[in-house]
This record gives C-alpha cells, structure tokens and sequence, in this order.
C-alpha cells in the first residue's frame, strides 16, 4: 500500500485500504496487479487518468508516421519528365516518406523491361545521398516497382 505523497503504508487488509482512502476523499487504485502481494495507491483517479492522457497525446506527437508516396513514369520517358519525376521523389524523401517509384507498360512496351529498369536504375543513382534502395526494380505484372526509403540522419555513411 502507497499513499499519494509515495510514501510506503505497508501490507493491510483491502477493507482497512478502502477506509484510509475514503478518509482522504481519494481513490485505491490497483498499480501493479502482478506482484505479490499486489501494490494499490491512494490518489485521485480522475487526475491520474487525465495526466495519463497527457502523457499518451505527448508520446503520440513524437511519432513519426511514414508513408509511401507514388512516382509512376513510362519506359519511354522524356528526360524533362524524367527531372520532374526525380525532383518529386527527391521532396518526398527530403520530407521522410517512402517513395513507390512505378514504370506501367502499355502493350508491347513490355518487351523494353530493361529501358525502364535503367531509367529506374539511374534515379536511384541520383538520389542515393538521400534515400536508399528498399527493394530493387522488380516486374509485377504490367508494372515495374522500386521503393525508396529516405536515409536517416545518423546512418549517413557516404
């Protein structure tokens, strides 16, 4: 048994915690159901709740939620084109995000798979300073997939 200041009251019976808590106008709270014998606190429930809340809300802003953004471009891209796509999957990776980066094929465009694996090739070339190859240019189906994952900052290795 602890009281709300932390200070130990030792092992009672839950009749005699109950007693003490409602003397205070306070709360007997269970803290550690685990251990033996179980540890219960006096202290204000609804506060606690509310700083638990706090602390939760507090935990939850510092997480960084990544997602996967997608740059789809043709084997046949003009190099124009080609520059903005790289300059949008550079802000992607630059902002923390994954990057899907797509070739689809049109007809018989299938047969140049190694056009856009070259084109898909050289873009990971040009954004190596600042993001990494998660899984290589790989044909599913009509669509050539690469994925990009920004580098962080303590893994800078070039």
């Amino acid at each position: 048994m602890v009281d709300a200041n932390g200070e130990q009251l030792g092992v009672m019976d839950v009749r005699e915690a109950l007693r003490i808590a409602g003397e205070r106008e306070l709360d007997l709270v269970e803290v550690a159901p685990n251990a033996k014998p179980t540890v219960c606190r006096i202290m204000d429930f609804g506060k606690h709740k509310y700083e638990q809340s706090k602390r939760d809300k507090e935990a939850k802003k510092k997480q960084k939620t990544i997602t996967i953004k997608e740059v789809r471009m043709s084997p046949k891209i003009d190099e124009h084109d080609f520059e903005v796509k790289f300059k949008n999957a550079e802000k992607f990776l630059k902002a923390g995000d994954k990057v899907k980066v797509s070739v689809r094929f049109r007809g018989r465009e299938i047969v140049h798979a190694d056009l856009a694996r070259t084109k898909l090739n050289e873009l990971a070339q040009r954004l190596k300073d600042i993001g990494a190859v998660e899984r290589n240019p790989k044909l599913e189906g009509r669509h050539m997939i690469m994925i990009l994952a920004p580098k962080s900052e303590g893994s800078k290795s070039d």
